[in-house]
């Protein structure tokens, strides 16, 4: 398992789009199974062995539970019974409600089925975008604990994740983003060592410096 985390706007979100093709890169590769995927459409993506779940948007709410994870199986030929009953396995949550329509699902149990419904293409990576973000304290720790069994069956994972300290307690790896670049990647445990804090203080306080002030913007009409 793999985690980015940074500031806010340091480019976590964005670089999970790029990877997953949502986003055109500018430059640079994205390799997968020893392909170069970048640049190619999300559908082709998703093909090769890519899913990705956003942060907002990531269930079909007037389907139900069964028929979104169908939806997430769209690219296989074969029978997704089998596919379909071992993913439920791993959300017992999901298991129990399979006839109910997404929309009247917790934000906690949707996120799950975003997850879910990703699983349906047994990708070899997974890119999460803020699984956790707005969750209970409860669901949060349901849903890392989900996250970890999905990666302890050999999907890659890919988190994008604001609970720095609850990321990198999770994580192998880390990578640290910094107004759009890579400050500093390494074993998640020697990452945690650092001072990110001071690392994410000093990003802010660029920023305002950056910044016009606000009574500037407002003599200025802007």
């Amino acid at each position: 398992m793999t985690v980015m985390v940074g500031p806010n706007g340091a480019g976590k979100s964005t670089a999970l789009k790029a990877i997953f093709g949502l986003l055109r890169p500018m430059r640079g590769r994205v390799n997968l199974a020893g392909r170069d995927v970048a640049g190619w459409p999300p559908h082709r993506v998703a093909r090769a062995g890519m899913g990705y779940v956003p942060q907002v948007n990531n269930v079909f709410p007037t389907l139900t539970i069964r028929e979104n994870l169908e939806m997430g199986a769209f690219t296989r030929s074969d029978d997704i019974r089998s596919r379909m009953a071992d993913v439920l396995g791993m959300f017992p949550d999901l298991r129990q409600a399979v006839r109910k329509p997404a929309g009247v699902l917790s934000g906690g149990q949707r996120n799950m089925l975003g997850i879910a419904r990703a699983l349906m293409l047994d990708p070899r990576v997974l890119l999460l975008d803020e699984p956790t973000a707005g969750l209970a304290p409860t669901y949060v720790a349901r849903i890392w604990e989900r996250v970890a069994a999905i990666a302890a069956t050999g999907t890659a994972v890919v988190v994008v994740e604001q609970n720095v300290a609850l990321a990198l307690d999770h994580a192998d790896w880390a990578y640290v983003l910094i107004a759009g670049e890579n400050f500093m990647d390494g074993p998640a445990r020697e990452v945690k060592e650092a001072d990110l804090a001071s690392i994410f203080l000093g990003q802010a306080q660029r920023d305002r410096v950056a910044q016009p002030s606000t009574a500037h913007t407002a003599r200025n009409g802007q």
